[in-house]
């Protein structure tokens, strides 16, 4: 029986984020169910900042058992012949016109499946699943949305990430190597976070009020925008390591993803952002804080409300009203300094609970498996 094709479309120009995760769905495609995939990228560069292996110059390459294809406008064109028998388009990028119309032209329709952006939102589970024929072409699309609850595709989790991720924080000599491929030492009693997030102006109070902590504090931020915001405030260079009273910050290179993932493990609390990153934190069993990506309309505050009630559910009154606090402080860019002795006060708590819920979400499958038996009986 041939291997079923697989097509992903992925367009890095519109969000940078959402390639992390169509990477690490195509990894997990190729690698976990044997297909064949191929994932096209409108932006190489960009893919490059997370996958070292990729050639920016190169319109055909593979790399990690997947077969990366630059997606250029104009596209070239395309036989039916060349369609794949289940095509993805991610978070409802457009289609290529002369990939659709050799869609419609094959003998059987691949299935075509729109895999959407996470949200914790009521709503989901009852849009999951569902499907559009579109008014212009003998073509049915599917969407797919994860989630965080059953009847939904649950969320993106490599086979045995959970067990790793257990035996590497259980290994002190496994974290030593790992700070010291960073260049740094055993963190011996300082605390150390993770600071992933877009551009934040309000930044300055609570690096004042990191740099007053009653034990060292260490925060890992990766260079960009907001790397060079903190090295202004202290009028140093942002590839350097800088800081005041019990603060450190070090500038981390963008880090591939395997690698991010034992970052997230390493550290005390992690500060993430958008979706890649904020899921790979709920796996990494650590306390975390999240800023969602902005939207219009607000729809990023329904997005943040709709996780807080389901994420706070399982946590005391206080330690539930510390974390929201906390989180909706630093999203509204406001106060935050104010909430973080009373969320760190809470760390222990917040450490179990991340356990709870990352097992809790195991429970729900992998979202690839839950994708791949999706469109199983379309691509056989």
């Amino acid at each position: 029986m041939p291997v079923p094709r697989w097509d992903i479309f992925c367009s890095v120009v519109d969000n940078f984020g959402d390639i992390g995760i169509c990477w690490r769905l195509a990894r997990q495609l190729a690698a976990e169910h044997g297909l064949q995939v191929r994932l096209w990228v409108d932006d190489l560069a960009s893919f490059r900042r997370i996958n070292p292996d990729i050639d920016p110059q190169s319109p055909l390459q593979h790399s990690r058992g997947v077969e990366v294809r630059l997606w250029s406008t104009p596209f070239p064109p395309v036989t039916p012949e060349a369609v794949a028998d289940v095509v993805i388009d991610t978070f409802a990028c457009t289609l290529p016109e002369p990939y659709l119309a050799a869609m419609a032209a094959r003998p059987q329709a691949p299935r075509w499946v729109t895999v959407e952006h996470l949200s914790a939102e009521d709503w989901v589970a009852g849009c999951h699943g569902l499907a559009s024929p579109q008014p212009s072409l003998p073509l049915l699309r599917h969407f797919f949305f994860p989630g965080f609850v059953r009847g939904t595709g649950g969320l993106l989790r490599e086979r045995g990430l959970l067990e790793k991720r257990r035996a590497f924080q259980a290994d002190a000599a496994a974290q030593a190597a790992f700070w010291a491929e960073l260049g740094l030492p055993p963190a011996d009693g300082e605390l150390r976070l993770s600071l992933f997030a877009y551009d934040c102006a309000h930044i300055a109070p609570l690096l004042r009020r990191w740099e007053r902590s009653e034990q060292p504090l260490r925060v890992l931020v990766p260079e960009g925008v907001l790397a060079r915001r903190i090295a202004d405030l202290y009028d140093a260079a942002p590839s350097a390591c800088f800081g005041a009273g019990a603060l450190t910050v070090q500038v981390l290179p963008f880090m591939e993803q395997d690698r991010y993932d034992r970052l997230l493990w390493a550290c005390d609390i992690n500060f993430v952002r958008g979706e890649d990153s904020f899921v790979r934190a709920q796996w990494a069993g650590r306390p975390l804080v999240w800023q969602p990506y902005r939207q219009e309309g607000d729809a990023h505050s329904h997005k943040l409300e709709a996780f807080l009630h389901r994420y706070c559910a399982g946590l005391g009154p206080l330690e539930a009203a510390a974390l929201r606090n906390l989180w909706q402080a630093w999203n509204l860019e406001e106060g935050t300094a104010e909430h973080w002795e009373d969320f760190l006060g809470h760390r222990a708590a917040y450490t179990v609970h991340a356990e709870l819920w990352a097992r809790q979400m195991s429970d729900l499958g992998a979202l690839a498996a839950n994708l791949h038996s999706f469109c199983a009986p379309a691509a056989a």
